[in-house]
C-alpha cells in the first residue's frame, strides 16, 4: 500500500495566531508560560488537520516559534558567546539571537538572516567559532515535540536538518576563521545521541532534510556525507529518509553511494520532475522513494492525473511499498487553509489549494494507486477544475501580448551613459556629498492599520480615508524635515504590502483575506496570485497621486517608490502555465508606464526596489542562470529606462550575496543602489570594492530588523568601514538597511537621528576633499 506524507506544515496557524503571541510576550502583554501554551496548542492542532486528512506519515519538529534553523543553533548549542553570555532564559536567548536585544542593560544584535534557497522565507544563518563545540540540548525539542504528539494519539516522523546542510549554511563567526565543514567530526556524535534519544522514544523513522544537494557543491561538502552518514545509520538508531528540494539531484550522483544507507531518499519532483528516472535508476535496492509531487511552493491545485501518471512510473520501476507519495517540501511556504477564503471568484476558487488542502491532496494520490474507485468523485471534480483553468477567458488578454510583441531592444537602454546622467542630476537634484534617505517605508502604527481595516469593510468613506493618510504623510515628511534627511519619501502608509499594493491596482491578479505566509519571525506575508495577463487597470497610475501630494509639502527631492518587476513576481504567486518571464515582462511595462507618469508629475527620483532579484536565481550556475539573469534584467531595464538622463533611478536590495551574479547587478544601469548590509561582516563591500562598482551606492548603515537603535559612533564605524573597503565618498549614500515599516516610532527617530548626525560628521570630514 503506498502511503502519503507531509514534510512540514505552516506554523503560524489560521489566524496568524503565532505571530500575535510572539509580538505580544516580546512587548510584554504574554508570559512566557502562555506564550509555550499557545505554541503547543498550535502544533497539536496541525497535527489534527493532517491526521484528519488522511496523511499517513506526519511530522513533528516542524514547528518553531521564531525559524526551523534557529532551533537546531540552540538544539546544538552552537551558540555565539555573546548571546550565551547574556545568561537570559532559554526562549530569551533564542530570540535575541533572531531579532536581537537591548533592554535591562543587555545589548546583543541579532545573528544574520538570509533566503531559504530561493524562496521568500529567512533563516537564521549559524555562525560558527574557532574551537567550536557541540552539546545536545538536555530537553531536546525533537524528542519533546515526537512524546507531545504520541500523548495526543498521533505518531509522528521527526523532521531535522542534516549536519551537512547545518554546516554548510553556516559561516565563521564575526572574527574567527573556521571551516563550518570542518566541524563535522564534533557535530554528528550529537546527532546520532538525538536520533538515540528518538529512538528511544518510539520514532521509527526520522525525516533528515539535506536539501544543498540540489547545490553546486564543493567537494569538501560531497565528501562530507559519507562520514557523516556511516555514523547516522545503523543499529539502536531510527530509519532515516534524506529529504531534498527545491531542484534536482542529479549533478550530485556522485554523493548518493554514501548515503546508500538511508532508509529512504526524498526528490522534488514539482519543481524537476525529469530526476525521476535517473533517480530511480540511482536508488538503492532496498530504498524507499518519497516522491514530491504535490507543489510545496505554490497554491495551485495539484493535476491528479499528472501526479498519479508519475508516481506510477516510480511504482513500476520499484514496486509499490517502496513509494510514498509526499508535498514537494513542506507546506511552510503556502497559506494554512483556502476555507478561509469568503470573497475569491468561484471559478479561481477552484483553481486553488493551500497547506490544509494539500494534505488532502497527498492522501487522495496516494488512495488512488491502490483504489482509486474509492476517490473516483474526487478524481473527476479535480479533472474539471484543471480544465476549467486551461480554458478560462480569465487568463488571456489581447491588448497585453499585442505590447509585449512591440516591444524593441532600444526600451531597454537610457538615453545616455551614467557619466552623463549623474551630471544631469547633480545640476537639476543639488544634493550633498554623503546625501541620507531611507528605504522608503515608515512605521506602520496601529491606527494606520484600523483606518486601511476600515476603510476595507466600508466603515468610513474614500474621502474620509484620504484625509487620514494626507494627515500621515504631512507628518511623516515633517519628521523628515526635522531629522535633516537629504531625499524624502512619503512614507507608504497606503500601503499595506509592497506587493499586493501594486497588483491590486493591475489587471491579472486576485487576492485573498487570510492567506498569509511565514516570511522570517513573526512576519507574515499575504502574497497576490497572478491568474492571467497584467496590465494597470485602466493604465491609471498607482502611485502618483500619493508622491505628488507629498513633493508639494516640502521643498526637499521627494523619491517616488515602487516594487520592480522581479520582486513582483517573485513575491506573489505566480502562474505555473506560463514561463515566469512572460509574467515579468508583463509587469515591466506596467510599471514602465508609472515611471514615466511620476517624472511627468514632478518626481525626479525615482526607486525600483529588486529586493527579491537574488532569490530567483537557479540554484545551480549554467546556462538555466544566465538565462533568468538575462530577462530578469531586461525586465528591470524595460521599467526604469523611459525617463530623462536629469532623473535618477534608485533600486534596492535586500538578504542578497553579489558574488554570483554581480554582473547581473551592474547591468541594471541603476543611478543609485541601496542594499542590506549590516549583518554581513562587510563581505558584500568588499565585492563592489573588487568589481570597481562604478555608480552610487548605499550599503545599509543599520539593521532594521531588531528594535536596537545604533549609536552614532557606531554607524560612523561602519561608514568608515565602506570607505576603507573602496567606496569613494562621493558615491556614497547613507540609508538604514531595509524600510522602517515593520518599526515603532521612538526607535526609528532615535536610529534615523544617529545616522543623519553620523553623515554629516563625514560630510564636513570630506567637504575641501570632494
Amino acid at each position: 500500500m503506498v502511503q502519503s506524507s507531509v514534510l512540514g506544515f505552516p506554523r503560524m496557524g489560521v489566524n496568524r495566531d503565532l505571530k500575535k503571541a510572539n509580538e505580544a510576550y516580546w512587548g510584554g502583554k504574554l508570559s512566557r508560560e502562555d506564550l509555550l501554551a499557545e505554541g503547543k496548542r498550535l502544533r497539536l492542532a496541525h497535527w489534527k488537520i493532517q491526521k484528519d486528512a488522511g496523511v499517513d506519515i506526519i511530522p513533528s519538529n516542524d514547528f518553531a516559534y521564531y525559524d526551523q534553523v534557529l532551533d537546531h543553533i540552540q538544539l546544538f548549542n552552537a551558540i555565539p558567546p555573546r548571546y550565551a553570555e547574556t545568561k537570559l532564559e532559554p526562549i530569551d536567548e533564542y530570540f535575541a539571537m533572531g531579532r536581537g536585544h537591548q533592554k535591562n542593560g543587555i545589548d546583543v544584535p541579532s545573528l544574520e538572516m538570509v533566503k531559504w534557497f530561493d524562496s521568500n522565507y529567512h533563516y537564521v544563518k549559524p555562525t560558527f567559532q574557532d574551537g567550536q563545540t557541540f552539546k545536545l540540548a538536555s530537553d531536546p525539542k525533537p524528542v519533546r515535540e515526537f512524546n507531545e504528539a504520541k500523548a495526543a494519539g498521533i505518531v509522528t516522523r521527526p523532521v531535522l536538518l542534516g549536519p551537512v546542510s547545518f554546516l554548510h549554511l553556516g559561516k565563521p563567526d564575526r572574527g574567527q576563521s573556521v571551516d563550518p565543514i570542518s566541524l563535522l567530526d564534533k557535530l554528528v556524535p550529537v546527532y546520532v545521541e538525538l536520533l538515540k534519544q528518538l529512538k528511544a522514544a518510539g520514532a521509527e523513522t526520522v525525516q533528515i532534510d539535506e536539501p544543498i544537494l540540489v547545490f553546486d557543491l564543493p567537494q569538501k561538502s560531497k565528501d562530507a556525507f559519507k562520514p557523516a552518514y556511516e555514523k547516522l545509520v545503523g543499529a539502536g538508531l531510527p530509519n532515516l529518509v534524506l529529504a531534498t528540494y527545491f531542484g534536482d539531484i542529479v549533478h550530485n550522483f556522485d554523493v548518493l553511494p554514501a548515503i546508500s544507507n538511508v532508509y529512504g531518499l526524498h526528490v522534488d519532483l514539482v519543481r524537476n520532475p525529469e530526476q525521476l528516472g535517473p533517480v530511480l535508476e540511482k536508488l538503492g535496492p532496498k530504498q524507499v522513494l518519497s516522491a514530491g509531487v504535490v507543489d510545496g511552493r505554490n497554491i495551485w491545485k495539484t493535476n491528479f492525473q499528472r501526479a498519479i501518471d508519475t508516481v506510477k512510473q516510480a511504482i513500476a520501476k520499484v514496486g509499490e511499498e517502496r513509494v510514498i507519495v509526499a508535498t514537494s517540501s513542506s507546506l511552510l511556504h503556502t497559506p494554512h487553509t483556502l476555507t478561509s477564503e469568503k470573497k475569491l471568484p468561484e471559478e479561481v476558487y477552484r483553481w486553488f489549494s493551500f497547506a490544509s488542502e494539500k494534505a488532502v491532496e497527498v492522501a487522495t494520490i496516494a488512495k488512488a494507486i491502490t483504489d482509486a474507485a474509492s476517490v473516483k468523485a474526487q478524481l473527476e471534480e479535480n479533472a474539471k477544475d484543471v480544465q476549467s483553468r486551461a480554458t478560462s477567458a480569465r487568463t488571456n488578454d489581447p491588448n497585453v501580448k499585442k505590447r509585449q510583441s512591440e516591444v524593441t531592444p532600444e526600451m531597454h537602454n537610457r538615453k545616455s551613459e551614467f557619466p552623463k546622467r549623474i551630471e544631469a542630476q547633480k545640476t537639476h537634484l543639488k544634493l550633498p556629498l554623503f546625501p541620507t534617505t531611507t528605504i522608503g517605508s515608515f512605521p506602520q502604527t496601529k491606527e494606520i492599520r484600523i483606518q486601511r481595516n476600515k476603510f476595507t469593510k466600508g466603515e468610513i468613506t474614500a474621502q474620509e480615508y484620504e484625509k487620514f493618510l494626507e494627515k500621515e504623510m504631512d507628518e511623516v515628511i515633517a519628521i523628515q524635515n526635522e531629522l535633516d534627511l537629504d531625499v524624502l519619501v512619503h512614507g507608504e502608509p497606503e500601503r499595506n504590502d509592497m506587493v499586493q499594493y501594486f497588483g491590486e491596482r493591475m489587471d491579472g491578479y486576485v487576492f485573498t483575506t487570510h492567506a498569509w505566509v511565514q516570511s522570517y519571525g513573526s512576519r507574515c506575508v499575504r502574497p497576490p496570485i497572478v491568474v492571467g495577463d497584467i496590465s494597470r487597470r485602466n493604465n491609471e497610475p498607482m502611485t502618483v497621486k500619493e508622491s505628488k501630494y507629498a513633493a508639494a509639502h516640502s521643498q526637499r527631492t521627494m523619491k517616488g517608490m515602487l516594487t520592480g518587476p522581479i520582486t513582483c513576481l517573485r513575491w506573489s504567486f505566480p502562474r505555473d502555465d506560463v514561463h515566469q518571464s512572460v509574467q515579468a515582462q508583463q509587469l515591466a511595462l506596467a510599471l514602465r508606464d508609472e515611471v514615466v507618469d511620476l517624472e511627468a508629475a514632478g518626481i525626479y527620483c525615482i526607486q525600483v526596489d529588486e529586493p527579491a532579484l537574488r532569490e530567483g536565481l537557479p540554484l545551480r550556475s549554467g546556462k538555466e542562470r544566465e538565462a533568468y539573469l538575462n530577462w530578469a534584467v531586461d525586465s528591470f531595464k524595460l521599467s526604469t529606462a523611459g525617463v530623462e538622463d536629469s532623473t535618477q533611478i534608485h533600486s534596492h536590495f535586500c538578504y542578497s550575496e553579489f558574488q554570483d551574479f554581480f554582473h547581473a547587478i551592474a547591468a541594471l544601469d541603476a543611478d543609485v543602489l541601496s542594499i542590506e548590509n549590516s549583518k554581513s561582516d562587510a563581505k558584500l563591500l568588499r565585492v563592489f570594492e573588487e568589481k570597481a562598482y562604478p555608480r552610487h551606492i548605499g550599503p545599509g548603515v543599520y539593521d532594521i530588523h531588531s528594535p536596537r537603535v545604533p549609536s552614532e559612533e557606531e554607524i560612523k564605524t561602519r561608514i568608515e568601514e565602506m570607505l576603507n573597503n573602496g567606496l569613494r565618498p562621493e558615491q556614497l549614500w547613507i540609508n538604514p538597511d531595509c524600510g522602517l515599516k515593520t518599526r515603532q516610532w521612538p526607535e526609528t527617530k532615535a536610529a534615523l537621528t544617529n545616522m543623519v548626525n553620523a553623515a554629516k560628521f563625514f560630510r564636513e570630514k570630506y567637504a575641501n576633499k570632494a
